[in-house]
């Protein structure tokens, strides 16, 4: 008696994630979100102490409007460190790569901090208290959402430019054009930042036009393949 033979199922086909080509419009997602929430914070924002109380009344609307687009802010700009990041395949470097991912990680926390701070301080401009408690405590994070974002956030952003751009150099993905703008930016950035809010801007800028030149080196999305190995 013979056995009739068994027709085994073919395996699935293995496919090879591969990042879209959408997902670089992440970095202009950010760049234009990110300069969003920079304008509607420092509209009218004074830089002394003076007249805190009334900034935070009179730009209700604006900064709630920016709280609540800071965590689209911070889900693109990490979209945009995949993309980046992708680019690199087998050229990555691990330590650059761990300061360009560290420096990134921590920009983006320092203007959650920041974001979060400034919804606070329209939430107890709500609640009745003393006056000058009151002032006092704008004032305080005032100088806590300034700290965050002109001292800290805005030099992480410089270390992030300075180590991409590095990256770029030592591995010609980039054109050289664009890894000396970078050292050029965030040298500004590194020395300017304390200077004034409206500094910041140069940051979605850049990312602006690193995520241009993304999107037209970048071809159509690779269709997966049917055949099976």
């Amino acid at each position: 008696m013979s056995i009739p033979p068994q027709h085994t199922k073919p395996a699935p086909a293995l496919r090879q994630l591969s990042t879209p080509r959408a997902a670089a419009l992440a970095g202009v997602v950010f760049a234009v979100l990110f300069a969003t929430v920079i304008i509607l914070i420092r509209t009218r924002m004074p830089e002394g102490g003076q007249d805190s109380t009334d900034w935070v009344a009179s730009q209700r609307s604006a900064i709630t409007t920016a709280t609540v687009l800071m965590p689209f802010v911070g889900i693109s700009f990490l979209w945009f460190i995949g993309v980046v990041r992708d680019g690199f395949g087998r050229y990555e470097d691990r330590f650059f790569l761990s300061v360009f991912l560290g420096s990134g990680l921590l920009f983006l926390a320092m203007m959650f901090v920041a974001t979060a701070v400034t919804a606070g301080m329209v939430t107890s401009n709500s609640v009745a208290a003393d006056p000058a408690a009151h002032a006092e405590l704008i004032n305080f994070g005032k100088r806590v959402v300034l700290s965050a974002t002109k001292t800290y956030a805005l030099r992480m952003a410089a270390v992030f430019m300075i180590s991409l751009a590095t990256i770029w150099l030592k591995t010609r993905l980039m054109p050289r054009w664009l890894a000396g703008l970078s050292y050029l930016l965030a040298l500004a950035l590194l020395i300017a930042g304390d200077t004034s809010m409206w500094v910041a801007l140069v940051f979605p800028a850049w990312v602006l036009v690193v995520s241009g030149l993304i999107l037209a080196r970048s071809g159509p999305d690779e269709q997966p393949s049917s055949r099976h190995d």
